[in-house]
Parts: C-alpha cells; sequence; structure tokens
C-alpha cells in the first residue's frame, strides 16, 4: 500500500478547510491533487489573487449551441480552495484531478439529449429533473435523513464532522463516512457509469504524478470523501477510455451564498452557507462556541431592525437552551438545529414568523464575491461590466432587490452629455439586457403614470444573470451586438406580426435604430398579409408605443407611421366582421377593442373618424355579440360620442321584454367593461336596469342574473357603494341599507336560488 494521503472533504465544509490546512502542515506534501476539472488549473493565478473574493465560480460553457453549461462554485471555507490557498502561500504544486470540463459538457449533453428523446416518447421528462452531474445521491441522502435521528443529514453531518475537535478525527470520520455512503449508494446511483469514469480519470492523475517523480507519500490528495475508497487503487493498471467532449470554454465568474444555498440539493452542499461562515470563523479563532454566539447575537440585532423587541437577556436564555438542546440530542456544541429552536422559542417568544427574515439573513446572507477587473471573463462580460461602471450602476449589483427611477428626459443642469442623457442610456443598457433575457433587471411598466419620459426597474444581481450573459457571448462580442443578433433571430423565426412589432418597440427601447430598420422591413413584408383582428391590435399597440416613446428616445420613427396606419384602417374595417363571435371569442376581441382605442387616442395621424364610425357601426347592430356591442358603446360614452338621451334610447332597446335576457345582460356587462364611475354617474341607466329586472319574469330573470353576477363581479365595493346610492334614491329608501344588502354575504335563500341554477337551462 502506497503512502498517498487521501484527505475526503464535503465540498462546502468549514471543518474541512480548517482541518484540511492543518493536515498540509503536518505533512508538507510536494504535490497536492485536488478534485476539479482539470482543464481549470489556469484559473489559479486568478482565483489566488488578492482582489478575488469568494464566493465565486469557475463557469465552463459550450461553443456551440445548445449552450450546456456546468459550475463549480467556492466559498472561503471550500476544502478545494482553501487547499489552493495553502499551496501558494507555501509555493507547493498543485494539480485537479477530476474530468475535463468538456468531458462534463458531453456527459450533460447526451443526458439532456437522452432526456428529450424520453419525453417526446413518454411525455414524462424535464430537464430540471436530471441529476447534477455531481455528486448526486438523493435516494442515499433522504435514507441517512430519515435514519440520522437529527431530521436531516445536514444536521448529521454538522454534529457529527463540523464540530470535529482536531484534524484526525475529522479525516477519519469524513474518510468512514464517505465509504458507508459508497456502499449504501451502489444499488442506487443514478449516476455509477459516470462515477467509475471520473475514479479511473483520477486514478490515472495520480499515477502520472507517481511516474512523473514524486513520491506518493510526498503526495497528497484532496477529495469528495465518497471518492477516497475509489481512489485508494490507484496502483492498479487500467486502460483510460477515449473521453467524449465538446468544444468549451470556462471563466471565473462571482457567485452569491443565496445561489450556494439553493444547490444544496445533493450531499456536498449547505443550505446555510453563511452561518457555515460563522462555523469557519470560530475554527479560525479556537472559539467552538462562536458560531452559536454570533447566530443569536445576528438574529437578535436583525430582529430589532425591523421594529421588534430582542434583548440581552434573550440571547443569553436562547444560547443556554441551545446548549441544552444539544445535549439531549446527543451533542456537545449547539448545531444549526438547536440554534434556530432556541432562536425561535425566546427570541421570537415561540413565533418562527418574528424572526424568520432575521434568520435568512444570518443563515443565508447576502454575500456575493468580487474578481479584480478583467479576469478571465469573455468580451460580453467585460463589455457588461464596463457599461456598469460608465453608467454608474455598480452599487445596484447586490442580491437585494433595488428600485431605480429613471428619468429618460435631457437633463439641461449638466455639464456633460453624457451626465444630461444620463439615464436614457442607462434605460438603452437596461433593456438591451432585458431583450437578452437577463434577470439583473426587469422593466416595471407603471399603470399609473402614463409618462412616456419615466420608466421604473427593479435591479437585483443573481449568479444566473452571469451565466445568462456568458451564453450570450456566441450572439455577439458586446451587450449590443447580442441584443441585435437576439432581435434579428426572433424577426426571423416568426411570422406572426405581433411579435415582429414587438421586436421593433425593444429595439427603439435599446437604442438600436439599425435593429429597428430590420424589424421594419420584416414588418412591412408580413403586413400585406391577412391576419385576425386580435393580431392587428397587437400589432398596432406595439408600434404605437414604440412611435410615442420615439421623441424621448431620439428615434427616427418616421418609417413606422405608415405600417400602423395601415393596420390601423384594416381594423376598422373588419371591426364589425370579427364581432360576428360566441361569448369565449369575445374576450379577445374585447381586448383587442381596447388596445385600438387606445392606440388611435395616442396618434394624431390616424384619422378618428374611421374608429368612432367602427364602433358606432357595433354599437348599433343587433346580430353581433352583444358584450361586444355594449363595449362599443362603453368607449362611445367615455369619449363623449353618445348622449343621455341616446344612451336611454339604446338601454330601452336593448333591455327590454322583447329581447332574450342572456342577450340584454350580456350587453349590460358589455357596457361595465369601461368607465364605470362615468356609468354610476348616470341615473338614468339604473332606472332603465331597474325597470328592465322587475319586468322579467321568474325564468328570465334566473338566465340574467348570471351575466348580471358576472357583470358586477370586478366592481370594488366603493363602486358597489355608489350603485346602492343611487338604488335608494330610485327606490326612495336610505341608500346606506342597500348598500349593506350589496357588500353583505348571500344569505341562505339567496345561496339556494343561486344554487338552484345549476339545473337551469341556458341554452349553451
Amino acid at each position: 500500500m502506497s503512502g498517498i494521503g487521501f484527505f475526503g472533504i464535503r465540498h462546502l465544509s468549514p471543518a474541512g478547510a480548517y482541518y484540511l490546512r492543518e493536515y498540509l502542515d503536518e505533512t508538507r506534501p510536494e504535490l497536492v491533487i485536488i478534485e476539479a476539472p482539470s482543464d481549470f488549473e489556469g484559473t489559479a493565478d486568478d482565483i489566488v489573487r488578492k482582489e478575488t473574493k469568494p464566493p465565486f465560480a469557475i463557469l465552463a460553457y459550450t461553443q456551440n449551441v445548445p449552450v450546456r453549461t456546468v459550475l463549480y462554485p467556492f466559498a472561503e471555507y471550500s476544502p478545494e480552495y482553501q487547499a489552493i490557498m495553502w499551496c501558494h502561500e507555501n509555493n507547493v504544486k498543485f494539480r485537479f484531478m477530476d474530468l475535463p470540463s468538456e468531458t462534463f459538457l458531453a456527459l450533460l449533453d447526451k443526458r439532456i439529449r437522452e432526456s428529450e428523446q424520453y419525453a417526446e416518447n413518454d411525455g414524462n421528462s424535464d430537464e430540471e429533473s436530471l441529476p447534477e452531474i455531481i455528486e448526486h445521491k438523493p435516494d442515499v441522502y433522504e435514507m441517512l435523513s430519515e435514519k440520522s435521528g437529527d431530521g436531516s443529514h445536514e444536521t448529521f453531518w454538522e454534529r457529527t464532522l463540523e464540530q470535529c475537535s482536531e484534524a484526525s478525527a475529522y479525516r477519519e470520520g469524513a474518510n468512514l463516512f464517505g465509504a458507508n455512503i459508497r456502499e449504501l449508494s451502489e444499488k442506487t446511483d443514478h449516476d455509477a457509469e459516470e462515477t467509475a469514469l471520473r475514479e479511473t480519470y483520477m486514478r490515472s492523475v495520480i499515477r502520472e504524478a507517481v511516474s512523473g517523480g514524486v513520491a506518493p507519500e510526498k503526495i497528497a490528495v484532496v477529495t469528495g470523501a465518497y471518492h477516497v475508497e475509489g481512489l485508494r487503487s490507484w496502483e492498479t493498471p487500467e486502460q483510460l477510455p477515449e473521453l467524449p467532449s465538446l468544444p468549451s470554454l470556462h471563466t471565473l465568474m462571482p457567485y452569491s451564498y443565496y445561489r450556494l444555498s439553493t444547490r444544496s440539493g445533493y450531499g456536498a452542499g449547505n443550505k446555510a452557507p453563511a452561518y457555515y461562515e460563522l462555523i469557519w470563523e470560530g475554527l479560525r479563532r479556537k472559539d467552538r462556541l462562536y458560531a452559536a454566539n454570533a447566530y443569536l447575537s445576528q438574529i437578535a440585532a436583525k430582529t430589532r431592525q425591523t421594529g421588534s423587541a430582542a434583548s440581552s437577556a434573550q440571547v443569553i436564555e436562547a444560547l443556554r437552551l441551545a446548549q441544552s438542546l444539544a445535549k439531549m440530542r446527543g451533542g456537545s456544541i449547539p448545531s444549526l438545529r438547536d440554534l434556530r429552536d432556541a432562536a425561535e422559542t425566546c427570541i421570537g417568544e415561540g413565533s418562527l414568523a418574528s424572526i424568520s427574515i432575521a434568520a435568512a439573513d444570518t443563515e443565508i446572507g447576502t454575500k456575493i464575491g468580487e474578481l479584480p477587473e478583467g479576469v478571465s471573463r469573455t468580451s460580453i462580460q467585460d463589455d457588461f461590466y464596463r457599461l456598469l461602471k460608465e453608467l454608474k450602476l455598480e452599487k445596484y449589483r447586490t442580491v437585494t432587490a433595488q428600485d431605480l427611477k429613471l428619468d429618460l428626459r435631457e437633463n439641461l443642469r449638466a455639464g456633460s452629455e453624457r451626465s444630461a442623457f444620463l439615464d436614457l442610456n442607462r434605460s438603452f443598457f437596461l433593456h438591451k439586457l432585458r431583450v437578452l433575457g437577463l434577470d439583473f433587471a426587469k422593466w416595471i411598466p407603471s399603470s399609473q403614470d402614463n409618462a412616456t419620459w419615466s420608466e421604473s426597474w427593479v435591479i437585483c444581481w443573481t449568479p444566473e444573470s452571469e451565466i445568462v450573459l456568458v451564453e450570450s457571448a456566441l450572439k455577439g462580442d458586446t451587450v449590443e451586438l447580442a441584443a441585435s443578433f437576439q432581435l434579428k433571430e426572433a424577426v426571423e423565426q416568426t411570422a406572426e406580426m405581433s411579435v415582429i412589432a414587438s421586436a421593433v418597440e425593444d429595439a427603439f427601447c435599446c437604442g438600436m435604430p439599425a435593429a429597428a430598420g430590420y424589424a421594419v422591413s420584416a414588418l412591412q413584408a408580413a403586413a400585406v398579409d391577412a391576419v385576425s383582428l386580435e393580431e392587428l391590435a397587437k400589432t398596432a399597440f406595439r408600434l404605437s408605443n414604440a412611435i410615442s416613446y420615439g421623441d424621448i428616445r431620439r428615434a427616427d420613427c418616421s418609417p413606422v407611421e405608415p405600417i400602423l396606419k395601415q393596420l390601423y384602417y384594416r381594423a376598422c374595417l373588419i371591426l364589425s366582421g370579427a364581432c360576428v363571435c360566441n361569448d369565449d371569442a369575445s374576450k379577445g376581441i374585447a381586448e383587442a377593442m381596447n388596445m385600438l382605442n387606445s392606440v388611435e387616442l395616442a396618434q394624431d395621424f390616424l384619422e378618428t373618424e374611421k374608429w368612432l364610425n367602427a364602433l358606432k357601426e357595433v354599437s348599433s347592430r343587433d346580430d353581433l355579440n352583444t358584450r361586444l356591442s355594449g363595449l362599443a358603446a362603453a368607449i362611445l360614452l367615455e369619449r363623449n360620442q353618445m348622449t343621455n338621451d341616446a344612451l336611454r334610447t339604446e338601454v330601452s332597446r336593448r333591455l327590454s321584454k322583447g329581447v332574450p335576457a342572456d342577450l340584454g345582460a350580456g350587453w349590460f356587462e358589455g357596457l361595465t367593461l369601461k368607465n364605470r364611475y362615468g356609468l354610476i354617474a348616470r341615473l338614468s341607466l339604473w332606472e332603465s336596469l331597474d325597470e328592465y329586472l322587475a319586468s322579467l319574469d321568474d325564468e328570465e330573470f334566473k338566465r340574467a342574473l348570471v351575466f348580471l353576477r358576472r357583470a358586477f363581479a370586478e366592481f370594488s365595493a366603493a363602486e358597489k357603494d355608489s350603485i346602492a346610492e343611487n338604488l335608494g334614491e330610485i327606490w326612495g329608501i336610505n341608500g346606506a341599507e342597500v348598500s349593506e344588502i350589496v357588500n353583505a354575504q348571500l344569505d341562505t335563500a339567496s345561496q339556494e336560488q343561486i344554487a338552484s341554477l345549476g339545473d337551469f337551462d341556458f341554452d349553451f
């Protein structure tokens, strides 16, 4: 048996990192071999730079579409990271020994394609349900959680190994733990073939190191505890199979504690990275109770920040309770489970909700890593970070969501053109990121403020943003080029005019006139084909938005105006024909009518009479969907194109004894879709409705009731109060009494009456 020292670790283990350094100090190896993709060694110089602050990750990605990615994250307390730092500090060589990332990517691609094929055959698969490439053995860990007695394998690991008092105990315990897990998982390992390939490759790296002249006793191997037993037989000669590969690149990227916590589904993760950092700090301070004291103190401090009381006495009592719980559960030092229970009892006074935010901040944290400028980035990443700095948006690169209000108008008091249009250029940049699918910035269209010069964004950095950014390198070397490619691709891959119009709008929002020109040309070609009213309305609405924002965005929208005119006139011509439809289809037509109305109001160059005449035709005809006729009347009322006398005449005609109850009530429902307060103010309308309902017999009333209940379902309590006042005036009684009836729960008799409608024949 050789003298190679195998140190089994968990990939995010503060005790593993601490005792590994002690082990390396004691053994003083000449070579440290670390479990990580072998082609990542080129990142070492950047990893050890003092400007590099964990957490960070190495991201590998394929150079061709579809883009596949694998991540290898590091925290400060990652044993692999500390092994690299120890080698750097002690001028000792190290090697990475796992499969190259291009092989991991090829294996991932194979599994995804197999899964997609399985889904095509059985419709029963999902890419997100695929096992993790690295050490994903959920069956074993679930079984361990059940048998641990601590409720989870996380607590079991923490109590058994993170609380070890010396390096030898950790090393022996981790190796034994890995061997037992390996034995248990022999029949449940979903990745047995891949695991065998990985260990064959890692053994070959060890043999190569020995054959290169390094004495076995001068080699330390740092690997996941699961693999220790698989690597001990490194001396046995074996043939390394041909490795699959995909052309790939890799880059360093900042990571976050939040993302580390979400990757804890496999055995190498942890759900509380910030808390584990407290354990790491306690080990460095040689204070075994440091994590417990710091955890409870931070919980109390953060609870006070939210406005709740949390005293020092409560912290002291919580610590005592946590120590007692630890002893009751077989430990000597409080685990996270003990501390959380104690905090809930003593600081939260029995309520987890009162400390939940503080607990999340203390356990998970908001820490984000940092990299030196220009380190291991693709050209698009360099461009992104350059623009982030140039546009003064660096302070928004946090995991805490922040609001950003933009004023797109020129700042006349600014000293330079760059400052004068800072917010406009910010808007261009953020819209480009939106087009690329980065969730770094989310546009919040305002429902209250229609000012074209104002924009609201919510900005929050996530590692996923960086991943999408890296993947976008295949689309262009800069953010603008990638966004332009994305828009062009979207236009080329669709035949829907509304999608092309959306690309036009996005191009103007991004400040990219060349991309807008390409999309406009495609839209002109598509506009000659006949399309539905809904498609015309969606397209016109998009183009109208682009034109409305044109001046403030310093964009020439004149090429879009003729297309909008063409679509608008066609919509006016086919409106009445589109209104010959059933109630289900009427919902889409109603939305289209509202869109077209807003387009006509927004653009002065559109001929108003065309639209009003189309609405008047729909409003007056009896052979169209009555709900849409009612909506047309409502729009005309809102635009002062229907007098009170005309409304009363129309109400009398639509809500009359000779008209089927469902048609009359459907018309009234359409009428209430617009300008409700304007309708409420017209007492004559409610008088006519009252007279109509009073004229119906029981069967007709039941038929009308369904539509009327649907019409009033969206009315607010305040609107119902106003209607009640009208009814009180009509009936000569107290309006407050009517309001109480209108807003009250249905009494038993009313419920029974509504329930009886289940057997009523509505001729549907």
